[in-house]
């Protein structure tokens, strides 16, 4: 699974080489809330060949250090676990050391970019070639990039209505439901294709690769006028965020989504779902007259 080798590479990575000769019973706290200091401090690496560590440059994103104290909580949980396991079969005497080590706390609330509908426009109206049709499909799913150039015409089913993902990011197949927009997509997608074709492929008619879809990704940003721009991975959160401020039920999107409850749904996009507390709050809260009328005329988006 995923998961497992995600565990074996963070492992390898960021435990082995500074904790990795030191014995158990040498294992303090504040050994390890120091390793757990230097993860958090370290640049991001970027992925790398075997045996290559090469990191990103250093930049002035706020969003940084959240993200890198967020990597070291995840870090954190695969070295307690394994050491949890190394105490439960007679390895280590004691587990009160790690167990004082704390994770970093507020560093989970990611802040979700997504694209208004009218930048979603411009970005398809400047995407070019066959990326154009993988970027609607994505905006019209909500699906992975890695799950969209898998699918083939066989997993669309225009009798109903949904696209098949046969293998996901957690390993389980799923159903998602299209649109009307979404269904004319999917058809003209699959129109004179065998049945065990590929729905997108590169202009050149080749399977789009692992990476393929970055250069046209950022091609289209520039030439939409997105600022800042905004990655494939992006268009999922779009799909997502437009969904839940459109009053879609969380468990809806999380199942179209492909997570098997609303837990990560509800962190990422809950506070755009119209909920009884903003209503109460706008139809009762005192209003004073204090904001004088602007002649200001907003472009692209509703007034708040």
């Amino acid at each position: 699974r995923k998961s497992a080798g995600d565990a074996r590479t963070r492992t390898k990575v960021w435990i082995l080489p500074t904790l990795g000769d030191i014995e158990v019973t040498d294992l303090t706290a504040e050994r390890i809330r120091k390793w757990q200091r230097d993860m958090a401090q370290a640049p991001a690496r970027l992925r790398s060949k075997e045996g290559a560590q090469n990191v990103r440059e250093t930049s002035d994103d706020a969003d940084g250090p959240r993200r890198r104290r967020a990597t070291a909580n995840r870090v954190l949980t695969i070295l307690k676990a394994a050491l949890n396991y190394a105490f439960r079969e007679g390895k280590a005497s004691s587990d009160r050391e790690w167990r004082r080590v704390e994770p970093f706390e507020n560093v989970e609330a990611a802040r979700v970019r997504y694209l208004t509908v009218q930048e979603a426009q411009r970005l398809l109206n400047a995407a070019q070639g066959q990326f154009r049709q993988l970027a609607n499909a994505a905006l019209q799913t909500g699906a992975r990039y890695g799950e969209l150039i898998k699918m083939r015409v066989e997993d669309f089913n225009p009798d109903v209505g949904t696209v098949a993902v046969r293998a996901s990011k957690g390993g389980k197949p799923r159903h998602i439901v299209l649109t009307g927009e979404g269904q004319e997509l999917f058809w003209q997608q699959a129109a004179g294709k065998p049945r065990d074709a590929l729905l997108f492929t590169m202009d050149n008619g080749q399977p789009w690769q692992k990476s393929s879809q970055a250069r046209p990704m950022a091609e289209a940003c520039k030439n939409a006028r997105i600022t800042p721009a905004i990655g494939f991975h992006g268009l999922r959160h779009t799909w997502a965020s437009l969904s839940a401020m459109n009053g879609v039920p969380l468990l809806v999107i999380a199942k179209n989504l492909g997570h098997t409850d609303t837990r990560m749904v509800e962190k990422h996009y809950g506070h755009l779902s119209p909920s009884y507390i903003a209503d109460a709050i706008r139809a009762g809260a005192p209003k004073f007259g204090a904001v004088s009328e602007s002649n200001l005329q907003t472009i692209g988006a509703a007034k708040w």
